[in-house]
């Protein structure tokens, strides 16, 4: 059985430690945040993900997951040790590896002869000797590992991956790290370190890239009387092209696309190369979260100043309680500096936010509004009682960022229905 060390509890350390003890290995998984890790050994997850919940309790109760706050402890007897630790957008665009580079420097003295530390969280390319050299260890190698991993999905994409990347210089830390993985029965690119970072950012660049695209699109689509929908279907018939990420909506957002876009484009440039094009991906999710606004602005006469905007959903997708970079937060925002009073609901928040008020419900989010926004793709919002919504407002304008309500139904209501890139 091999013994795995997981250092950090967060998104991906938590659903990575989870996991490899679902696979039949021994697993510590540590974290600095005693409060988090407290909660976790008393069955209460920091993190909302579908399955994490009884999969950390399965394998705590057999005592093949054990979660601490002592990374020494953790790693000293590990085979394997997963870095799974914040590296956020800097001032400069640029990812920051200072937690990496302490943790690193912390346990270096204390991992076994000929263990293999695994940079699992997105890291700039070329992390690898930076990690390397902040262990000061000749005798224990260094791997790339990056994850792909989506939230609301991650237990499944963890288990049923459509490929493992593994970065080493060594072959034999490659051939040990690729065994944790043979039993998913997923294609494994063994590669170089720089390359395998380079995977990584390359891949979530080119997914954003995508959903810009086709939210430009969708603006076209608009202008000219098209259908998006029946666009992208017929796009993505063509394999070169496919289905995925073709859907508009208010923008991207979350902890990895907004973070590693900004990194790629900043080492771009540290390497004299002006990523033009991912400037543009940029610019584009800019622009939709302002044009969401004035969808609103327009359906509403023309001026929200004084008036109550209401927001159906406030994660960056469905199935989460992530707000980081959410496209409804942005939307809030701009809103706010119209003027407007802005009212949210979300299943998974609770909390008061800066500029909006969250409620408890959508019908009270709703209550004296002149117009609803749906800015999340919650499953609930397809089957509101829109009579009953209308009732409370002072006007009925939906505006559907996501395109998840049926317009025909809506309007029925008696309201005035837009999405985006539809008639």
């Amino acid at each position: 059985m091999n013994r795995i060390c997981v250092i950090g509890a967060g998104y991906v350390g938590l659903t990575t430690a989870a996991c490899f003890a679902h696979l039949g290995n021994n697993v510590i998984c540590s974290d600095v945040n005693e409060d988090r890790v407290r909660s976790i050994n008393s069955g209460e997850l920091p993190i909302v993900e579908e399955g994490l919940e009884d999969l950390v309790a399965r394998y705590l109760a057999s005592g093949d997951l054990v979660v601490t706050t002592d990374n020494i402890v953790a790693v000293s007897q590990a085979d394997f040790v997963f870095l799974c630790l914040p590296t956020p957008e800097g001032p400069n665009g640029r990812a920051d590896m200072t937690r990496v580079n302490e943790v690193a420097s912390s346990i270096g003295p204390h991992l076994k002869v000929g263990a293999v530390v695994v940079n699992k969280s997105t890291v700039p390319i070329g992390s690898a000797n930076v990690v390397r050299q902040a262990l000061q260890r000749q005798d224990v190698q260094v791997v790339s590992n990056p994850e792909f991993l989506r939230e609301g999905t991650a237990i499944h994409d963890f288990l049923n991956p459509d490929r493992v990347v593994i970065g080493a210089d060594d072959e034999e830390a490659a051939i040990r790290l690729s065994s944790l993985y043979v039993k998913l029965g997923a294609p494994i690119v063994v590669t170089d370190a720089a390359t395998a970072e380079t995977i990584k950012y390359a891949s979530n660049a080119f997914l954003a890239t995508k959903l810009s695209f086709v939210n430009a699109l969708a603006t076209l689509c608009e202008s000219v009387g098209a259908d998006v929908r029946q666009v992208t279907l017929g796009m993505g018939y063509d394999p070169r092209v496919g289905s995925s990420f073709l859907k508009p909506g208010p923008g991207w957002g979350g902890s990895c696309f907004p973070k590693d876009v900004a990194a790629l484009i900043g080492m771009a440039e540290d390497a004299g190369y002006d990523f033009a094009l991912l400037k543009g991906v940029v610019a584009i999710n800019d622009l939709q979260h302002r044009r969401i606004v004035e969808k609103v602005v327009r359906l509403v006469g023309g001026d929200i100043n004084g008036k109550k905007v209401a927001l159906w959903g406030l994660t960056f997708k469905a199935n989460t309680d992530d707000l980081r970079e959410s496209p409804a937060l942005k939307i809030a925002e701009l809103l706010a500096e119209l003027g407007a009073q802005v009212a949210g609901y979300d299943p998974t928040v609770h909390n008061g936010l800066e500029g909006l008020t969250v409620v408890d419900d959508p019908y009270s989010a709703c209550q004296d509004a002149v117009a609803v926004v749906v800015t999340t793709e919650w499953d609930e919002f397809r089957w509101i009682d829109f009579d009953k919504v209308g009732s409370v407002m002072q006007r009925r304008v939906v505006v559907d960022a996501r395109n998840l309500l049926d317009a025909s139904t809506v309007r029925k209501n008696g309201f005035t229905y837009e999405g985006i890139g539809i008639r």
